[in-house]
């Protein structure tokens, strides 16, 4: 398990965060974004999506708790459990198909359902910075993989 904090100063940073990430993914990464509305989680999707060489427009999932894109060199899950009130509700969509299968799994609000999260995820929390379009992530990194995170 690796720990680190990292700053992000602009969408710029976000971006450069991302497509890092995409890079060093592969099938079966589960990565789990925890933090407030409005922090930024789908705009970090939407280029990890791009880094995965994604074609679709990615948009936050909210009343599908999951969408698909199979554009890419890897499939994307991009998942919104916000509106989850029973984690019955994920195994009545099959989650760990996702989580398990051959793609990578994003997952906003993750936090609702962290006990249904593999222990190899990466879980970044996100919160804001000083400045308008600061954030600090937070991140937890259980995958085992090469550090892609430090930096900017």
């Amino acid at each position: 398990m690796e720990r680190s904090k990292i700053n992000i100063q602009n969408e710029i940073e976000t971006k450069k965060f991302g497509m890092r990430l995409a890079d060093s993914a592969k099938a079966g990464d589960v990565i789990a974004l925890i933090g407030d509305l409005g922090t930024g989680k789908t705009t970090l999707t939407k280029y990890i999506a791009e880094g995965l060489g994604i074609t679709e427009t990615i948009t936050s999932p909210t009343f599908n708790i999951v969408k698909e894109y199979r554009s890419g060199r890897l499939p994307l899950f991009h998942f919104d459990v916000y509106r989850i009130s029973d984690p019955d509700e994920m195994f009545e969509i099959g989650y760990e198909e996702y989580f398990y299968g051959d793609g990578v799994c994003v997952v906003e609000w993750a936090d609702i359902i962290e006990d249904l999260l593999p222990e190899d995820a990466m879980i970044i929390r996100i919160s804001r910075g000083a400045g308008e379009e600061e954030r600090v992530y937070d991140i937890t990194d259980n995958r085992g993989s090469a550090n892609v995170h430090t930096g900017n």
